[in-house]
């Protein structure tokens, strides 16, 4: 059973029409937000139903889900993301890709998407393996992000990168050691910004396939960043030179 919890998760799930069922605490206090969504899921033909908080603590795992979780409803088909290669050729424009290699933390995840969402990236690609899903959390830290970005979780990441770079996709990985800065290198054309997990960054095999590792200039004691931090960096930095006259 594939579950979202929160309001703002569970309202973005709703406008996507992937609702099967809402759940909400019985000791749930009424308030704006939560009257909204109601009716929003009224209209749907959403089922309704009221639960101990308790039931609802035990579904999240201990995560907050002010008072409100939802059953997903089974992804249909043709609701799917379009075969990646396939979402590539039909842009009308140079792709923007997120490749996010064995980022294993759901609020990393979720945040890493918020932040792909916001700038416009065209896909997400993760490995099956090693690697977080699209979890509730991860659903939940995404503010929405989860329902409107198209996601991938690909069984061999060495091959898609391959695949990618045979359609003229420029892979650039980012590494706290690289000699280019990130500030300094070209990101206008078609584009796939590559960082890795939170404790070892990129693997060996992942920093063979770039084209070019660049790194995030640092002014201060620190020496890295988190990933979901790293990746918006990197992220609003392309957005800022394709917006650029």
């Amino acid at each position: 059973m594939s579950i979202v919890f929160g309001i703002h998760a569970v309202e973005a799930a709703l406008k996507q029409s992937a609702i099967a069922e809402l759940w909400l605490a019985e000791s749930q206090r009424p308030n704006a937000r939560l009257n909204r969504l109601l009716d929003q899921a009224k209209r749907a033909g959403v089922r309704i139903q009221h639960r101990p908080r308790e039931a609802l603590d035990q579904l999240v795992q201990g995560e907050r889900h002010q008072g409100v979780v939802a059953r997903l409803a089974a992804v249909e088909p043709a609701a799917r993301p379009p075969d990646l290669m396939a979402l590539i050729d039909g842009l009308d424009h140079a792709p923007l890709l997120l490749v996010l290699d064995g980022v294993t933390d759901p609020h990393n995840l979720g945040a890493c998407l918020r932040s792909a969402n916001a700038a416009g990236v065209d896909a997400v690609i993760v490995p099956k393996d090693k690697a977080v899903g699209l979890t509730p959390v991860v659903r939940k830290v995404a503010c929405g992000a989860a329902e409107t970005t198209p996601f991938y979780q690909v069984t061999n990441l060495a091959r898609t990168l391959r695949e990618l770079q045979q359609a003229g996709v420029w892979l650039v990985g980012a590494a706290g050691e690289a000699g280019a800065s990130l500030y300094e290198t070209d990101l206008r054309g078609p584009l796939a910004l590559m960082l890795g997990s939170e404790g070892k960054g990129l693997r060996r095999l992942t920093r063979e396939h770039c084209d070019l590792l660049v790194k995030i200039p640092m002014a201060g004691a620190v020496e890295s960043l988190n990933v979901s931090v790293a990746t918006g960096i990197c992220l609003f930095e392309a957005l800022r030179q394709r917006s650029a006259r």
